[in-house]
């Protein structure tokens, strides 16, 4: 089945980075968009990132441009998220998800904090 497996969150300081990972299995992966999504306690899941199977990125947030970069590897249906120049702001669980996939990670939690 479709699983996504998301890693490489942490507690950060503010202006600090961390790279998040998204494995993948059950799918095509060089077929699909992969989407980054976050969710703040008390706030709605949303969109972070869209990355394209050519690995063009289609979309970013404006609250994360010139940050934050989506890249992917199709050799191990991996996709991952640098994020730098981190805020208080960015403090959410990250997710990721193939566009139209009806699942979910158990997501990563990022903090950032002085």
């Amino acid at each position: 089945q479709v699983q996504f497996v998301e890693s490489g969150g942490g507690v950060v300081q503010p202006g600090g980075s961390l790279k998040l990972t998204c494995a993948t299995s059950g799918f095509t992966f060089r077929n699909y968009e992969m989407n980054w999504y976050r969710q703040a306690p008390g706030q709605e899941r949303e969109l972070v990132a869209r990355i394209a199977p050519s690995g063009t990125v289609r979309f970013y947030a404006d609250s994360v441009k010139g940050r934050f970069t989506a890249t992917r590897n199709h050799a191990d249906s991996t996709a991952y998220l640098q994020m730098n120049d981190l805020k208080p702001e960015d403090t959410a669980v990250y997710y990721c998800q193939h566009a139209g996939a009806s699942t979910w990670g158990q997501g990563t939690q990022v903090t950032v904090s002085s």
